[in-house]
């Protein structure tokens, strides 16, 4: 069973492209008044549709996310809030050693604090609505593999946040749920490439032999899982029916990969290293074919 989607708002955080973008033309199509976050107006202009209104967001912003909490408490139309979605995120596949530290606080500023403040803002609406918060986590939420460090770092922040938020506000009739995808067809995976050139090229003489190849291999076969990736509009399925289901699962995921976490669970920490090690072989430099001789980090 799902919910009445008559006169109801959803917003959704990081809406110009991606899964973002797909969440919302979903939700429009169902019939939900969508609060679209971008961050520039020709990305505004891009979603612009019935149903899709777009909001220049960005989830550090206070001032702005102050103004989307006016927005949706001062609804023209009185209408409820079913849910907010937080799909903002930045990714950056680099080893811990050459990732600035202050690189690292801007991640977690958008992946995690930016998350938090939005939840802040928007939750007394979302209690007195009954509606619900959906977190979008990644694999990556569970795993992490080499240079996905940072990123990791942020979604595993995210998936306890969400479960202490759950436990929290259960009694006031608000659901949490997260999301967590595996290769899906986005823009961010260029982004994340780019920084990952950028990165590399800002590297030490030592920090590139340490390190050039494994780089190299990381985006190679992240390049390669999300060319046979699901498309973004089935993820935004997903994130529909988290939204729309009367009982919703705590979590879901979305394509192969993350269907295989509960498996990665059960093996030993050693043989994992050895599995991602051995799953890299085939994209690294030929210089460096004995990556496998070094753990992965987990």
């Amino acid at each position: 069973m799902t919910v009445s989607s008559e006169n109801e708002l959803v917003v959704i955080t990081g809406a110009s492209t991606g899964i973002g973008a797909a969440t919302a033309r979903e939700m429009a199509q169902r019939g939900f008044h969508v609060l679209a976050g971008v961050r520039r107006d020709r990305d505004a202009d891009a979603i612009r549709a019935a149903n899709v209104e777009p909001l220049i967001l960005d989830i550090t912003n206070s001032d702005q996310i102050r103004a989307l909490a006016s927005r949706v408490s001062e609804d023209p139309q009185r209408r409820p809030l079913r849910a907010l979605v937080n799909n903002a995120a930045v990714q950056a596949n680099v080893p811990i050693e050459v990732f600035g530290i202050e690189q690292w606080r801007d991640m977690f500023e958008v992946n995690l604090f930016g998350h938090v403040a939005v939840i802040q803002a928007l939750l007394p609406t979302l209690i007195e609505s009954g509606g619900r918060v959906v977190n979008i986590s990644s694999v990556g939420g569970k795993i992490a593999m080499a240079t996905y460090g940072p990123y990791a770092g942020t979604k595993f922040a995210l998936e306890a946040m969400s479960d202490s938020l759950r436990r929290e506000v259960a009694p006031h009739g608000v659901q949490v749920v997260v999301i967590e995808p595996g290769a899906v067809r986005t823009e961010m995976l260029g982004r994340a490439i780019a920084n990952a050139h950028e990165l590399l090229a800002a590297m030490t003489p030592e920090q590139r032999h340490r390190y050039g190849g494994l780089v190299h291999a990381v985006n190679a076969q992240a390049e390669a899982s999300t060319k046979s990736g699901l498309p973004a509009e089935a993820a935004a399925a997903v994130i529909a029916k988290a939204i729309t289901a009367r009982k919703p699962r705590t979590r879901y995921t979305v394509g192969r990969e993350a269907a295989l976490l509960p498996v990665t669970r059960l093996l030993p920490d050693r043989l994992l290293d050895r599995i991602f090690a051995a799953a890299l072989r085939p994209h690294l430099p030929k210089e460096n074919a004995r990556l496998d001789s070094a753990p992965t980090r987990r």
